[in-house]
């Protein structure tokens, strides 16, 4: 006898699983007719045939779902539990407990979180949490309504403990939940690759976050400019869409709201050769200084550099024109040659009021948590970011982010 080999699930299960997705989606979630959904339309989708998950997911979730929404800060001295709502839990609450120790000697101690989950969305979900001081970074996730507990054997140092009890420890919410996070993973790792599937996902990322669209040229796609066509003060604005720095300076489009990632500025001189002044240009140590650069040898570079640059040339207006100051401008140029790249001023062109402009869910929480992350992943680019442009407003040299952060709470 032949035997027969089983291909999975036939139509009729899928189908009944997709009608039950159907009216789960339009049930109301703990609402007026008091169900509890035994799942939810986004726990189900993974067991969905992926020509009808996929392009849901897909809907559900973008890059944006990566960043943690900040809500609550528990402090050990707090006269009630924090309390906010979650995704999958609807009720939740925390109490920060100090626990005594010993480490090195020393009686720094640690501390205990009590985190308690209550009425879930459904029986299968689960909220996905982000805990932070500047001095740490952990996560946790909780399937179950109960009391959960997260242990923090020991504070880093005395520092961090002083700060926990002034500010207590910020509490993240990842929003969509384990499975949306590692969808939006998905959505925003093509950001940074360097192929034409990285160059159309930052096109997509940009035109659905910013509403920027990019109009594709017809070939040839390189244009001849004249240098006898560019004068002094003609503005050069750079946009990257793939590779490591195309991924970077979508992001940071997106939180600034700019549509550059990169800028310059052309020059001639009195012989009638054009130069190119910017920032970020990397001499023989690998040093990113200030530049002033041949027309011929940075238009060379443009051509080659493989994140596909989209640059536009700007003429100044007439009227503008006829007010620039051209020996002005070298004599600034020229006093500025040499100079480190101007991380100092960089994400205070976009940071500049306490908490009023990022774009959501960013928020001056979820800054520092980050700052305090990558100052432990990636210290060199943590030092050039941040601490330098932070050391430059507090009239201090060398210090680190903890020392700064302490500095602000004197």
């Amino acid at each position: 006898m032949a035997s027969r080999t089983r291909r999975g699930a036939g139509p009729l299960p899928r189908l009944c699983l997709l009608l039950l997705l159907v009216l789960a989606t339009g049930l109301p979630r703990g609402g007026a007719l008091g169900l509890k959904l035994p799942f939810s339309p986004g726990d189900v989708l993974p067991i969905l045939p992926r020509q009808v998950a996929w392009p849901v997911m897909n809907t559900l979730h973008s890059a944006v779902d990566l960043l943690p929404s900040f809500v609550a800060a528990v402090a050990p001295a707090a006269p009630s539990p924090a309390v906010w709502n979650g995704s999958c839990f609807a009720v939740n609450e925390a109490a920060l407990e100090l626990t005594p120790g010993d480490r090195n000697g020393t009686e720094i101690g640690g501390a205990v979180l009590r985190l308690k989950t209550a009425s879930a969305q459904s029986w299968t979900c689960m909220d996905l949490y982000v805990f932070a001081t500047p001095y740490r970074i952990t996560w946790d996730y909780y399937f179950a309504a109960r009391e959960h507990t997260l242990e923090i054997t020991s504070w880093e140092e005395e520092a961090e403990l002083e700060y926990v009890k002034q500010h207590g420890v910020s509490v993240f919410l990842m929003p969509s939940g384990m499975l949306g996070t590692l969808l939006s993973l998905i959505d925003v790792l093509p950001l940074f690759s360097n192929t034409g599937w990285g160059q159309n996902s930052n096109l997509a990322f940009l035109e659905k976050h910013m509403g920027a669209t990019f109009e594709k040229r017809s070939q040839p796609w390189f244009a001849n400019i004249m240098k006898e066509d560019i004068q002094s003060g003609d503005f050069l604005a750079l946009s990257k869409i793939r590779g490591r720095w195309g991924g970077f300076e979508t992001l940071e489009k997106w939180v600034t709201g700019a549509f550059a990632g990169h800028t310059a500025v052309c020059l001639k001189d009195e012989n009638g050769d054009v130069w190119v002044a910017e920032s970020g240009f990397e001499n023989e140590k690998g040093e990113e200084i200030i530049a002033i650069v041949p027309w011929d040898e940075w238009w060379e570079m443009a051509l080659k550099d493989g994140s596909n640059p989209q640059i536009a040339l700007l003429p100044l207006h007439p009227d503008i024109r006829s007010r620039f100051n051209e020996s002005a401008a070298w004599d600034f140029a020229r006093s500025m040659v040499g100079k480190p790249y101007g991380y100092h001023n960089m994400i205070f062109s976009w940071i500049d009021t306490i908490g009023d402009n990022y774009p959501p869910p960013l928020d001056a929480n979820l800054v520092m948590a980050v700052m305090s992350m990558w100052t432990r992943l990636q210290p060199l680019y943590a030092a050039n970011m941040w601490n330098e442009a932070l050391n430059k407003r507090l009239g201090t040299e060398v210090c680190k982010l903890v020392c700064i952060v302490a500095s602000f709470d004197g």
